[in-house]
């Protein structure tokens, strides 16, 4: 497929998935631009739109682990660093740091289920379609999820 042609069917489903995720427009944005010029520069443009679902959640899972560990350096080293992040004034923002915590205590798989299954909302049966398992293992991830999203609440 032409990149332009993959990238218009393709980058506004990415987008909202990725927004969804991360509680931000422009960290979306940035996700699924880099993911199509990592594509293109690969020369990967015979991608499907479950691939490129689980692509952007991988990127998007590691923004939130990245954010949460800016927060932790911010914390303990704070006064040496030359910027701050702003204030968290709102709940969604709190909710963002409990994802975090929950990301990064779940495995690669784990992130998947999290993402595809309570962020976008898709059911089980086609989440294991999507990630090429079985629905007992996705009802076993959700379980695990939410008894960890339990502990850390």
């Amino acid at each position: 497929m032409d990149p332009q042609q993959l990238y218009t069917r393709n980058a506004p489903a990415l987008l909202r998935k990725c927004e969804r995720m991360l509680g931000n427009r422009a960290d979306a944005e940035d996700i699924v631009q880099q993911l199509f010029v990592d594509l293109i520069r690969r020369g990967r443009t015979d991608v499907d739109l479950p691939y490129l679902y689980r692509a952007a959640t991988h990127r998007c899972l590691n923004r939130i682990r990245d954010r949460r560990r800016r927060r932790e350096l911010l914390d303990r080293h704070g006064e040496g660093l030359l910027w701050r992040e702003p204030p968290r004034i709102d709940d969604r923002l709190l909710s963002m740091e409990m994802v975090a915590r929950l990301v990064d205590r779940l495995d690669e798989r784990g992130g998947e289920v999290f993402a595809l299954h309570f962020v976008d909302g898709i059911d089980q049966g086609e989440v294991a379609a999507m990630i090429g398992t079985s629905r007992r293992t996705v009802v076993k991830h959700v379980a695990r999820i939410r008894r960890l999203a339990r502990e850390l609440s």
